[in-house]
């Protein structure tokens, strides 16, 4: 008699060429009943203590083919709670695959089964899943979050987590999300890591490329401004690969994202105050206590207050060099906010010496921008001034100007470089850098 086949056997064809719609929870139209069956199965297989398997696969078919003989169920209704059962235990719930998938960038969970994904810089609608209920998501966040010690619950509401594959997760929950539990998962891309990844996408040019390697290996502050998803800290994680191997670098960041090469670095992230009933650090904390750790440069993943402060500070007391960013939509909304955050803090500076201390510690502010089709592109390269009028004077040397769209709505466009000479370049070439020549050469000197 021939032996009888599981459920991962008997539907492996059914999975691979229907996938998309056994995955769909629309299939099991019975939301109460199918959570019933899933407690059941998974408390059955937890609970278990007598029964010898050679492998959890085999214990799973088990449990699952044993609760399952008690409904009368169709192949896609049986072949669908298996591939539930499997990613509750093996994966993350329904969104397991999208984890999976590289070429997802973005997880949005809005509710059960309103869920949205980014791909190529699209955001879209996944049709193809969706959780049982709120409780469904609030298991997947647990499992998610778990690993990496962290908590969500009443009296934490919210929570922002690197995950160990270097993704950024954030979750929130009632009361302070009105519809229920949102979940979102920006994840870690490890193709680009490499200027050349973004020569190749069209992100910069080979000039500006180069420009921005001199302008690190000079060691001038740079401050990388755009908005949410324009693609910051994947610049700032390629240009701090032109940091020498011989320097001690500090990163400071809420949740780890940056992935330097070097030997010598020193990777630091905030804590939250219920993190093992621990204290809160912040970013400023950190920061502070970064200039006692004798570093040569700092970077800081993002400022968002009076840590701002502390950072100018740095870069104006010898640890030239930095890197860091900031939500801004212009390079001059960006030393807007820089001035903003300052004024946040306790040291109660008039705005003249905080524009002066702005004005003296950064050289170069770098804007990039997603654009309307989804393509990434450093859009602006500017560099910091003097004043004029009491303002602090930005001046583009590269940028990127729309031109429009095309019939398939692709932004139009070309890069430019401006007629003038940078000052900046003043200082890369007394760091004995002296390969630009050929991108400067004819252009005018500044006055």
């Amino acid at each position: 008699m021939a032996r009888k086949k599981t459920l991962s056997e008997e539907f492996e064809i059914v999975e691979e060429n229907d996938k998309n719609f056994i995955n769909d929870y629309d299939v099991f139209k019975d939301k109460e009943l199918l959570d019933e069956i899933r407690k059941t199965i998974l408390e059955r297989i937890i609970d278990e203590k007598e029964l010898s398997f050679t492998t959890d696969k085999e214990k799973m078919d088990y449990f699952v083919n044993e609760v399952l003989s008690d409904y009368d169920m169709t192949t896609l209704e049986r072949t669908h709670i298996y591939n539930m059962v499997d990613n509750e235990i093996n994966g993350f719930g329904p969104i397991t695959e999208l984890l999976e998938d590289d070429n997802v960038t973005e997880i949005m969970v809005n509710s059960p089964s309103d869920i949205y994904v980014e791909m190529d810089g699209n955001i879209i609608k996944d049709e193809s899943i969706s959780f049982i209920n709120d409780d469904h998501i609030l298991r997947t966040i647990d499992r998610l979050i778990s690993s990496v010690g962290k908590t969500l619950d009443q009296s934490n509401p919210m929570v922002d987590a690197r995950l160990n594959d270097g993704s950024r997760l954030n979750a929130i929950i009632p009361p302070l999300s009105v519809k229920g539990p949102v979940l979102t998962i920006r994840k870690f891309k490890k193709e680009i890591d490499e200027i050349e990844d973004l020569i190749g996408n069209g992100t910069l040019t080979p000039y500006m490329a180069r420009f921005l390697d001199a302008c690190v290996s000079a060691r001038l502050n740079i401050l990388v401004c755009g908005g949410t998803g324009s693609g910051k800290t994947t610049l700032l994680n390629v240009l701090s690969n032109f940091i020498g191997e011989n320097e001690r670098i500090i990163t400071i960041e809420d949740a780890a994202e940056l992935k330097l090469r070097q030997n010598h670095v020193i990777s630091l992230e905030t804590r939250d105050d219920n993190y093992n009933n621990g204290n809160l650090i912040t970013i400023r904390d950190l920061v502070r206590n970064s200039l006692r750790m004798r570093p040569d440069r700092i970077i800081v993943g993002e400022v968002r207050g009076n840590e701002a402060f502390d950072m100018l500070q740095a870069m104006n007391t010898g640890h030239e060099g930095s890197l860091t960013t900031l939500h801004a939509n212009s390079v001059n909304d960006a030393i807007y906010r820089l001035e903003s955050m300052v004024l946040m803090g306790e040291e109660e500076l008039p705005i003249k010496a905080i524009r002066e201390y702005i004005e003296s510690a950064i050289d170069i502010v770098i804007e990039v921008k997603r654009l309307s089709d989804g393509r990434r592109k450093v859009t602006n390269i500017s560099e910091v001034d003097g004043f004029k009028d009491d303002q602090i004077v930005l001046k583009p040397i590269f940028e990127f100007r729309e031109e429009g769209m095309d019939d398939n709505k692709n932004v139009l466009g070309d890069f430019v470089l401006y007629n003038y000479v940078p000052k900046v370049y003043d200082k890369i070439k007394k760091c004995g850098i002296n390969d630009l020549d050929d991108i400067f050469k004819k252009l005018k000197r500044t006055k």
